[in-house]
């Protein structure tokens, strides 16, 4: 019968790489998803200002900053999604 060999055991030296590396990238992503909760309530509250505005102004430009805190969110969140296929490659490579 054919048993798969099994690995060597890693050393105590690989392991610590290891779980440096584990979280170094957790620490990343975390990062990441703090930035995109911050960018999302400073969004949040200016198109909510810029509404209020509009709404009692009728001023185009208020619109205009609210198209532009918009913006804002759609690419912190393309970064947080950046951040997040970056640290899963590194992880995968240090850890594997």
């Amino acid at each position: 019968m054919n048993t798969p060999a099994q690995p060597a055991p890693a050393s105590p030296a690989e392991d610590s790489a290891r779980q440096s590396i584990a979280q170094s990238t957790a620490l990343a992503v975390s990062d990441a998803t703090d930035n995109l909760r911050n960018l999302n309530t400073l969004s949040t509250t200016a198109i909510g200002v810029a509404l209020s505005q509009f709404i009692e102004t009728g001023d185009p430009k208020y619109a205009g900053m609210i198209a532009e805190a918009q913006k804002i969110v759609t690419t912190g969140a393309e970064n947080f999604n950046t951040v997040g296929q970056k640290a899963t490659e590194v992880f995968k490579a240090g850890c594997s």
